[in-house]
């Protein structure tokens, strides 16, 4: 083994390549390594080393190929892509167009939440072993950007180990392709051991170049804000990139680290069951609530976030009135307005919807998922309860959430919503959208149904800036902020922290690649 570690240093020398290892910590586990069963911002950050796409982003945002050499437009509904040839997955065999045909149809399977990554994709047909078409519904604007997450899987590994269908996470099932991970990436996942580590190690028969020069990392979740900071302090850690409000200005001024400050392209929101007749986890018998939109509206004119930007995430955070962030295609200045704090108003909007005597219902909310997650649900349920709004928090760590609300058990939550295509009609579509067995509304679980907003929803996905896409965008952002369909909370300012040593690469979707990081 000595002989065997000691020939692969000798031959990255010989590249020039200084071998390096990183460890990375943050706070969330991966709920699972299936590449098209969650659509979860940590899983697909760690799936993201060894599965790939046809596309993939620059350090800098700008859409490169990947597993796809080149595309052409035969015709707009008809896309030809030119596959990377001498391509091999971690087991060796070789990336034809077969494991291609056979991820689009996987990552379609209605029990993942994936969906959308294949938007407007009605089939991929294979021409030759190195070359497929794309068959569109129709012009797809965002096409090569949603390509980047559909992420491709060796037909012959899945079937030799009865992975064909994707993981169905809300039943809880366990799968070989669920625990373990064969890609085409720049890095082979070794282990997970759930709650402790994930071991990552190069693929030395990758097929592209890295700008980074990292051999091994460990990524390593770390729940506690205090032991995850105590851990980069003493040196146990490299990079950490979700640090604690509380802490960033103190290791900001340490000298043996450097921050990396960003906003991250995510809407923090809270989610309402508009769907139920009757609303589960209250008093309210026969009814629910959340149908009326005075009641939606009450709900977010008696949270001040302001006071919650400024006590509970220490300034950072941007307060939302719409549900993307800036920097993402759809967001202006001028229509991100969050409801005026108005905790009288609320109470009378409530009364005229009949509620003189205000609300109940329980309040769901991850712990340790996103910044302060918690805090910021305590300091709603404070606010709430002056408006004469009464819930009761339900607190519980993010692998016991998700299965709840995909099972549609819950009266409101809360989430966050990262916009993997920098497009805003990825969260309309995702979120807003009717919900169907496919990407439309995968993950719309307060079942919100507008169809006038469906319509809006379904035109965005063919259209051009040519043909008044910016203009669609917009309307169906504010048709949703003057609905109140959701409850936005804030966008998040998310820095990370590292030695100084360390030389990585910020990602506005929070997602480290190891592809980019030097470690001097």
């Amino acid at each position: 083994m000595r002989k065997v570690l000691f020939a692969a240093l000798l031959g990255l020398a010989a590249l020039g390549v200084q071998a390096a290892t990183l460890r990375w910590a943050a706070q969330n586990d991966v709920l699972t390594l299936d590449p098209h069963s969650q659509n979860h911002t940590t899983s697909i950050a760690i799936q993201q080393h060894a599965y790939e796409g046809l596309t993939r982003y620059s350090s800098d945002y700008k859409l490169q190929p990947a597993l796809a050499e080149s595309w052409k437009e035969i015709s707009p509904t008809q896309v030809r892509f030119n596959l990377r040839r001498n391509v091999k997955f971690h087991d060796g065999s070789p990336f034809t167009a077969d494991d291609v045909v056979f991820s689009y149809h996987r990552i379609k399977q209605p029990q993942g939440t994936q969906q959308v990554y294949v938007n407007g994709v009605a089939d991929v047909k294979k021409i030759d072993d190195y070359t497929v078409d794309f068959i569109l519904e129709g012009p797809a604007p965002i096409l090569l950007r949603n390509l980047v997450y559909f992420r491709i899987m060796s037909k012959s590994w899945s079937e030799k180990n009865r992975s064909q269908n994707v993981q169905d996470y809300a039943k809880k099932e366990e799968t070989y392709a669920s625990r373990n991970v064969n890609g085409t990436g720049p890095f082979m996942i070794k282990s997970w051991e759930p709650d402790k580590r994930v071991v990552f190690e190069a693929f030395k028969g990758y097929w592209g170049k890295v700008e980074g020069n990292i051999t091994d990392m460990v990524y390593t979740p770390i729940k506690s804000d205090a032991t995850r900071v105590s851990a980069l302090l003493s040196g146990d850690v490299d990079l950490v990139t979700d640090l604690p409000t509380q802490d960033v200005e103190r290791l900001r001024k340490d000298p043996k680290l450097k921050i990396l400050d960003g906003n991250e392209a995510r809407t923090i929101f809270l989610a309402m069951d508009q769907h139920n007749e009757e609303l589960k986890y209250s008093s309210i018998k026969g009814r629910n609530p959340f149908k009326d939109v005075r009641v939606r509206q009450a709900l977010n004119q008696a949270i001040d976030r302001e006071a919650i930007k400024r006590v509970t995430m220490r300034g950072l955070s941007i307060p939302a009135g719409i549900m993307v962030p800036p920097g993402v295609q759809g967001w202006s200045k001028d229509i991100d307005t969050p409801e005026k704090y108005d905790p009288a108003g609320a109470k009378k909007l409530l009364a005229e919807a009949g509620y003189p005597g205000g609300i109940d219902f329980t309040l769901d909310c991850p712990n340790g998922r996103y910044v302060n997650d918690e805090k910021v649900c305590q300091a709603i349920v404070s606010m709430w309860a002056k408006a004469g709004i009464n819930a009761k928090l339900n607190a519980i760590p993010f692998s016991n959430f998700i299965p709840k609300i995909l099972n549609f058990d819950s009266s409101v939550y809360m989430l966050g919503w990262g916009v993997a295509t920098l497009d805003a009609n990825f969260t309309l579509q995702s979120l807003l959208h009717t919900k169907t067995t496919g990407a439309d509304g995968s993950f719309n679980l307060g079942r919100v149904s507008d169809p006038k907003l469906d319509n809006i929803i379904d035109t965005l996905k063919f259209a051009t800036d040519a043909n008044g896409r910016p203009a669609l965008l917009r309307e169906g952002l504010v048709r949703v902020r003057d609905n109140y369909y959701y409850v936005p909370l804030h966008h998040q300012l998310r820095p990370w922290a590292m030695k100084k040593n360390v030389e990585a690469s910020y990602d506005l979707l929070d997602q480290h690649h190891a592809r980019f990081t030097r470690v001097k």
